[in-house]
């Protein structure tokens, strides 16, 4: 059977296919290239925002990107992360003590035993891996005045610090809204926290400014970034509300934001911590790219 196709139409269908399939290519070569980034600032995300990502391949897209940490991460993951060269911004326990995390942690003396112990523990395994900041938390008040809670934090923390000091590493006390996602929680605000920074009196105790957290309570983020920078180790970010995507179409201007923060000398990282509209992985990660390039100023 003679073929309606002619040579000169096989030709120009060919040459179709091959420039299509040249311009997948590059797409896809551009798509792993890493962001051009400014270097002012040090990106890092949350492990637990991208949890339905095998981790491996959360590393492997990270890098792509230029992201240099996945943080909310414990020595297991932090072995499988040097493979990548990344490192973790903001180290944890995994698992923490019993009976013990965001809402009963250091302002209740009761658990001070319990988290020297894991501290004792996770501090050299940190200086091991290159983790310079582990998180804690304050614990709800459970009826606990707020002078009351610094002294017990006060108590627990200085404890702490000696293993601190010698390995390291910063201890980083996160603060979290009581308004909204954490009812009760005891160090909701900078003020709070910033006072109990003195009480201890190290450089190897600092704050995590949650800025999506600290919206829920009093915003004025620039100002609190100028006037307690010097108690903050670390930031994290999230769409307010609804804790998405760090753009638009919530009412955080994350760019002016992180301006102040570089303009104060800070050279740590700023830790992608909202949680992606997408579900796919392609959508996941785009979105991951969109928001740290927000935040690259």
């Amino acid at each position: 059977m003679k073929s309606n196709l002619s040579r000169r139409d096989a030709i120009k269908t060919l040459g179709a296919s091959a420039a299509t399939l040249s311009t997948a290519l590059t797409n896809e070569a551009m798509a792993a290239e890493p962001l051009k980034l400014k270097g002012n600032i040090k990106h890092s995300v949350s492990r637990w925002c991208y949890a339905s990502i095998p981790f491996e391949e959360l590393c492997q897209a990270s890098k792509d990107m230029g992201i240099e940490s996945i943080e909310l991460t414990g020595p297991k993951e932090w072995e499988i992360m040097k493979k990548y060269g990344l490192t973790s911004a903001m180290g944890w326990a995994d698992p923490w003590p019993e009976k013990t995390g965001l809402t009963s942690f250091l302002n209740n003396p009761k658990n001070h035993d319990a988290i020297y112990k894991c501290y004792e523990e996770l501090l050299p395994q940190a200086q091991a891996a290159g983790v310079t900041n582990v998180i804690c938390f304050s614990g709800n008040r459970n009826g606990l005045g707020d002078y009351q809670g610094l002294l017990n934090c006060q108590k627990g923390v200085k404890r702490l610090i000696p293993l601190a000091e010698k390995y390291g590493v910063t201890l980083t006390m996160e603060l979290l809204s009581s308004r909204a996602s954490h009812p009760d929680y005891q160090c909701d605000n900078i003020e709070w926290g910033a006072v109990l920074c003195e009480m201890v009196g190290s450089e190897k105790f600092k704050m995590l400014y949650d800025i999506y957290h600290m919206q829920s309570m009093s915003g004025d983020h620039i100002r609190n970034i100028q006037r307690y920078g010097k108690y903050i180790s670390h930031y994290h970010t999230g769409g307010h509300p609804g804790r998405n995507e760090i753009d638009e179409t919530q009412e955080i201007y994350y760019p002016a934001i992180v301006k102040a923060i570089v303009a104060t000398g800070y050279k740590g990282y700023i830790g992608q911590e909202f949680v992606p509209k997408a579900k796919d992985k392609a959508g996941m990660l785009e979105s991951l790219k969109k928001c740290v390039l927000i935040c690259d100023v």
